[in-house]
């Protein structure tokens, strides 16, 4: 299937690494105007840079940490200065918070959900009033399937996903009238800059591929995700070919999760 998303404009949040950049490559080589988010300068441009080759449409990055609500909001208006209206936002920010109950303190719990939550959904507030304006809009909230099946000493990203995917379904309902459609994709096991970052922790001479190979067992197609696959799935919802689903909470995960 052909995507083309000539004349649009996504915001995609953590867009410097990992599933985030891969998602900002699919859309601008699909042809969107693309607006990468994420805290870090640098990172950014190493990303657009990556990405010139195969960009159809413009390539746009602001620095911004979602959670600090006055730079986001900064950061909003030099996008919408910029390009006018966001008609594709991709909600991508987040971590895997994890560990004992006992180390789950309210500012913990509240930073989770702050940046996996909140900020989102003030981002979701500055893009509407556009999309519904021209009675069309994507919204795509990137979560994970521990939001539907929660792993022992997962508290924080749990409770944050899980809350992200109902937030996805109340607003698909409260938006389908201005044909505003609003979906989640659950990230399971996919390489990441998350897991390259664990491999890194452990130190010695363990390569990659052998690091990531038992986690990789535990999936019933016996591999890993590539960030790309994700990115694929994301570019089709954000797309006219995906005109009739929302409210939904997309399984990216080689059919791991044991619910749909």
């Amino acid at each position: 299937m052909h995507i083309d998303l000539t004349g649009r404009t996504a915001l995609i949040t953590g867009a410097s690494t990992g599933l985030g950049r891969a998602m900002a490559a699919r859309f601008s080589a699909s042809g969107a105007n693309v607006v990468l988010m994420a805290r870090t300068a640098a990172t950014l441009e190493e990303a657009m840079a990556s990405m010139q080759a195969t960009a159809r449409g413009t390539l746009f990055s602001v620095p911004c940490d979602i959670t600090d609500e006055a730079a986001r909001d900064a950061a909003m208006s030099r996008a919408l200065d910029r390009f006018g209206t966001i008609d594709i936002l991709v909600n991508n920010a987040g971590s895997s918070r994890r560990g004992p109950v006992e180390e789950q303190d309210r500012d913990v719990m509240v930073a989770d959900l702050d940046l996996k939550l909140l900020a989102p959904l003030g981002l979701i507030r500055s893009v509407t009033p556009g999309m519904k304006g021209q009675r069309w809009g994507r919204i795509i909230n990137v979560t994970a399937i521990v939001g539907k099946t929660p792993d022992g000493g997962s508290l924080p990203t749990s409770v944050s996903r899980g809350a992200g995917i109902t937030m996805t379904k109340a607003l698909s309902k409260e938006l389908a009238p201005y044909n505003i459609l609003v979906n989640a994709l659950c990230v399971g096991k996919i390489k990441s800059g998350q897991w390259e970052r664990r491999h890194a922790a452990l130190g010695g001479d363990q390569s990659y591929e052998d690091f990531l190979r038992p986690t990789a067992e535990t999936v019933p197609l016996k591999r890993m995700g590539e960030a790309e696959e994700f990115a694929n799935v994301a570019c089709f919802l954000g797309s006219d070919a995906a005109s009739y689903v929302s409210g939904t909470a997309i399984n990216v995960d080689g059919g791991l999760c044991a619910t749909t």
